[in-house]
């Protein structure tokens, strides 16, 4: 027979754990926390047009989030003149920056007045959880890749992109960026390519002008992506699988005794 003293206790501790209990369950988990993107490059370069003056810029974005795709980003090309004076000002929509990823870009527009000073800013993602995880999205292969001076200066480059996945890519952006010898940004240039399907990649050209005189061309980063503000084109070719990488039957006749599993069994005994 238990005291009452202890039976009390005991009620008490009892009571004690189950409004711990429900306090615990109430509570709220806590929200992840989502880092913003961050801008690793830029570098703008301004000539002389029949217009004006052509303003040109790369940038590279990176997303340090592995599970979400940062989407509906805007890029705001600003250019102040000597004065302070603001001469060019352009908005420029973004693609969905990929989960764990980067997102390379490149754009141009036209002033009447020479800008001395170019900056690049962009407004915060709108961040939405990806549904598959970061392995599934795979980059879209770039081959045969040649990067050609030309005698005004332009740099032309050419190649062929592939498609990972079972699924046609309906349009892919094609970004190139030109460094020199250390690394450093000088520019870049981006064109288009549709139905891009496994197995049969298209060919892409495209044109980089503009880059600061004497400058010497060394390594050409090339990259492509799902065009769109949302990651759901790149999020649809994941979902569809990829492609597999061994696609061809074996030729050789199989084993007549499976040794892994010998080996299974002789372990056992």
């Amino acid at each position: 027979m238990i005291p009452r003293s202890r039976t009390a206790s005991l009620l008490a501790l009892g009571a004690l754990g189950a409004i711990c209990l429900s306090g615990c369950s109430s509570e709220k988990r806590p929200v992840q926390e989502l880092k913003p993107l961050a801008l690793k490059e830029q570098v703008s370069n301004i000539v002389k047009s029949a217009d004006g003056y052509a303003v040109t810029w790369a940038g590279v974005l990176s997303n340090a989030n592995p599970w979400h795709f940062g989407e509906h980003v805007v890029a705001t090309i600003v250019g102040h003149d000597d004065k302070g004076a603001e001469v060019v000002r352009m908005d420029q929509p973004l693609d969905a920056v990929p989960p764990g990823g980067s997102l390379a870009f490149t754009g141009q527009a036209t002033s009447v007045e020479k800008p001395a000073k170019v900056t690049i800013q962009y407004r915060p993602a709108r961040w939405r959880m990806a549904a598959r995880i970061p392995s599934a999205f795979q980059s879209f292969p770039i081959t045969r890749s040649q990067t050609l001076r030309q005698k005004d200066g332009s740099y032309l480059i050419t190649g062929y992109v592939g498609n990972p996945y079972q699924m046609p890519a309906s349009s892919l952006v094609v970004n190139a960026l030109l460094r020199d010898k250390a690394g450093k940004l000088l520019g870049g240039g981006s064109t288009f390519v549709d139905d891009v399907k496994a197995g049969s990649p298209p060919r892409f050209i495209l044109t980089v002008s503009g880059l600061p005189a004497g400058a010497t061309v060394a390594r050409t980063d090339i990259t492509a992506r799902t065009w769109g503000s949302t990651g759901r084109p790149y999020e649809d070719l994941a979902l569809a699988g990829a492609v597999p990488i061994h696609t061809v039957k074996p030729a050789t006749e199989p084993f007549a005794v499976d040794r892994s599993t010998q080996v299974v069994n002789e372990h056992k005994q």
